[in-house]
């Protein structure tokens, strides 16, 4: 199998469907001649012509717009918002009609829309280049929200989210583009480009929507992690010595609720760990169902692991970051706990 990172893992990914389904087409800023920002619809416009891989206006509601209308009709659109942040003008879209379309025409119409976009900090990009905002579409029912941590998930996920008939948030995180990153939140991006990073299958395969993946088994306690924040919280685990299971959920909304509960019926102790800032991030979700459906098996209080109540702080954003010591030490507390 050829070896890619996500940037190559997700190109393979879009490049696939174009090449399998006439329905589906790729817009949004700088996609076609440019290649994309961060370079993931490279070639895609040169393979597969410009009406299938095109550019169009910043008007991120007017894409996103657009893009119902072309799922209504019978197509599939993948579009790109270059950052997450740039998403908020096409939110009352999301929510009023793309979420709500499928249940407001008695199933006559839907939305099979793709929302893909850079998600997260790590590049100095400042407040508006940098959110993690996936609570915000975790909360709209009808919206699906998926944040791959691997290139290997990362293109199965992509396109298990394009053949998918309800909309799909893909948020894409920046630090983990360019190649392998061992956790550690004391290197700046530009030392991570070994660009290696997993072997990754040709053509077509998908990874199930809600479905999460156990990427360390151990008996002490139970860690909840995706994005970039599973290669922290493994490093976490490293430093701490404790024997804890670290779960990838790949997808939080749909949520893998039962790999979740089994792993924390087993530990009896539960962290969470997730880059947006910890009040109303997802972590409080997590934490309530962990809490609803484990409470009999749980031996200490549940520990979240976050990103500061602040405005996200451009200078200062890898103290921002929760690193692999707030993790060991969220599992010291809890194996004290009981």
């Amino acid at each position: 199998m050829p070896t890619m990172n996500m940037v190559q893992a997700l190109n393979a990914a879009l490049d696939c469907k174009l090449a399998q389904d006439a329905d589906c087409l790729i817009f949004g800023e700088d996609v076609g001649y440019f290649g994309g920002v961060f370079r993931v619809t490279e070639g895609l416009q040169a393979r597969h012509g410009r009406k299938r891989c095109f550019d169009a206006p910043i008007s991120e509601g007017g894409i996103i717009a657009t893009a119902i209308g072309m799922g209504a009709f019978g197509l599939r659109p993948v579009v790109e918002i270059q950052f997450a942040d740039y998403i908020l003008p096409a939110f009352d879209q999301l929510v009023s009609e793309a979420a709500r379309l499928r249940y407001r025409s008695n199933g006559e119409f839907w939305a099979p829309i793709t929302v893909r976009s850079p998600y997260g900090g790590g590049i100095f990009g400042g407040q508006t280049h940098s959110q993690s905002p996936e609570a915000i579409f975790a909360h709209v029912t009808g919206l699906k929200t998926v944040i791959p941590s691997n290139p290997f998930d990362a293109k199965g996920l992509l396109i298990a989210a394009i053949e998918d008939d309800d909309p799909v948030i893909f948020l894409e995180p920046k630090r983990l583009y360019n190649g392998p990153f061992d956790g550690r939140h004391d290197r700046p991006a530009a030392s991570w480009a070994d660009h290696a990073a997993a072997e990754v299958p040709d053509g077509r395969y998908v990874v199930p929507l809600g479905s999460a993946a156990v990427v360390r088994e151990g008996e002490a306690a139970t860690v909840l992690a995706y994005g970039t924040m599973v290669h922290v919280a493994l490093a976490g685990i490293a430093d701490s010595g404790i024997d804890a299971e670290l779960i990838d959920l790949r997808s939080i909304v749909p949520l893998d609720i039962e790999t979740i509960v089994d792993s924390v019926g087993k530990t009896g102790r539960c962290v969470i760990v997730h880059e947006a800032s910890r009040f109303g991030g997802f972590g409080g979700e997590l934490s309530a169902l962990v809490q609803e459906r484990c409470f009999y098996h749980l031996e200490a209080p549940i520990e979240r692991v976050a990103g500061y109540d602040i405005p996200y702080p451009h200078a200062f954003e890898w103290d921002y970051f929760p690193g692999p010591r707030r993790v060991a030490a969220a599992l010291a507390r809890v194996m004290e706990g009981g």
